[in-house]
C-alpha cells in the first residue's frame, strides 16, 4: 500500500483524526518534522518511495519532482502553496491539494488577538510585571477605530466580521470582493494607497504571488498613519522588512503585529528587540479545531487521488484534466 510522508510536527502517530483515517485505509504513515529550509538533497532521501507528503513549509521543485517519481501528492496544511512549483508540480503528474475552509477562523482570530494585544500594550506590561516593575502603559482603543483589510478573502471575511463586533470601521482593497458580503457588513472598498492612509490598523490577507510580493514597502509604510499599526498573518515576503523596520524603530508607526516573516525561523533578531513588535512563530492556524478539520480534509483528499477520484483543494486541476498526468507515476 501507499506510503505517505508527514513533515508537519503538528501531527503525531496514532492521534486520532486525519491521520487514523489514512491509516484504517492502510496508509503506511512515515512521521519525520522537517523545517521549512530543509535543503531540497535532504527533502528527496526522507520522500523516496513515498506516494505523497503532508507539507509544511519546505520547497518543493522541479529538481525535487523529477528524483521523485513515486511522488504523486503534495498535500499542503493550509491555503498558501507559494513554496510548491506549481508548473513543475503538473509536468510531473503531482497533484497539489490545499485545505480551503479549515483555518480561516483560527487565523482570524490570532489577527484580533494580534490588535488587540498591540493596542491595549499587553505584552509590553506583561513584561515589565515579570521585570519587577508594576508600570501601567497608555493604551489605544480598538472599539471604533478603522481596520484596513488588504484582502478580503475567507480569512479577511472573518476578520471584518469580529472588528464589526468591535463597532469598527472596516476598509477593504480586494479585486475580486464579495459585494453580498460588503453590503451585509457594511464593508467600504478602497483603493490599497487610501486605505493605508485611513487605518489605525492594516491587516495582510493575500497570497503570496509575483504582484504582491514586497506589496508594502517604504513608500506605501509612508502613507499610513503615524502610530498605525501593521498586522501580517499571511506572508512575511509581503512586506519590505527593512523599510518596516526603519518605521517601527523610528516611531513613525505605532507597532507591528508578526505572524510570519520572510526568513522562517528568522535570520536576524532586530524585531525581536522592539518592544512595539508582537511576534509569533508562523502559529496563527495552529488550534484544535484547525487541527482536526485540516488532517480530515488532507487525508481524504489523498485517499480520493489514491482511488483515481478528484480531490477538493486542488490547486493544479491540469493534472486531472490530462489523463497521461494521471498515477500511477512510477510505472
Amino acid at each position: 500500500m501507499a506510503t505517505v510522508l508527514v513533515t508537519d510536527g503538528i501531527y503525531q502517530p496514532g492521534e486520532r483524526g486525519g491521520m487514523s483515517l489514512l491509516e484504517e485505509a492502510g496508509v503506511t504513515l512515515r512521521f519525520v518534522a522537517l523545517p521549512p529550509n530543509t535543503p531540497t538533497a535532504d527533502m528527496i532521501h526522507h520522500l523516496q518511495g513515498c506516494f505523497a507528503v503532508i507539507a509544511s513549509s519546505q520547497q518543493y521543485t522541479d529538481d525535487l519532482f523529477t528524483a521523485l517519481p513515486d511522488l504523486c501528492v503534495v498535500a499542503r496544511l493550509g491555503v498558501g502553496y507559494d513554496a510548491v512549483d506549481i508548473p513543475a508540480a503538473t509536468r510531473h503528474g503531482v497533484s497539489v491539494l490545499t485545505t480551503p475552509g479549515t483555518l480561516e477562523w483560527a487565523v482570524a482570530d490570532h489577527t484580533m488577538g494580534m490588535i488587540i494585544a498591540l493596542a491595549h500594550q499587553i505584552v509590553k506590561a506583561d513584561r515589565a510585571i515579570r521585570q519587577g516593575n508594576w508600570q501601567a502603559f497608555y493604551m489605544l482603543d480598538v472599539w471604533r477605530k478603522t481596520l484596513g483589510l488588504v484582502g478580503l478573502g475567507r480569512i479577511g471575511q472573518m476578520v471584518a466580521q469580529r472588528a464589526r463586533a468591535f463597532d469598527m470601521r472596516v476598509l477593504a482593497h480586494e479585486r475580486r470582493p464579495d459585494m453580498a458580503f460588503v453590503e451585509k457588513h457594511g464593508i467600504e472598498l478602497v483603493p490599497l494607497d487610501d486605505l493605508l492612509a485611513q487605518s489605525d490598523f492594516v491587516s495582510l490577507h493575500v497570497p503570496l504571488t509575483e504582484e504582491t510580493r514586497g506589496l508594502i514597502d517604504a513608500r506605501r509604510l509612508a502613507l499610513m498613519k503615524p502610530h498605525a499599526y501593521l498586522i501580517n498573518t499571511a506572508r512575511g515576503t509581503l512586506v519590505d522588512e527593512d523599510a518596516l523596520f526603519e518605521a517601527l524603530q523610528s516611531g513613525r508607526l505605532g507597532g507591528a503585529g508578526l505572524d510570519v516573516r520572510v526568513n522562517e525561523p528568522p535570520t536576524d533578531t532586530r524585531f525581536a528587540e522592539l518592544d512595539n513588535v508582537v511576534a509569533t512563530p508562523h502559529m496563527a492556524g495552529l488550534t484544535d479545531g484547525r487541527r482536526l478539520a485540516c488532517g480530515i480534509m488532507t487525508a481524504e483528499g489523498i485517499l480520493h487521488v489514491l482511488r483515481g477520484e478528484r480531490p477538493e483543494g486542488l490547486v493544479n486541476p491540469e493534472v486531472w484534466e490530462r489523463p497521461n498526468l494521471r498515477l500511477p507515476r512510477g510505472e
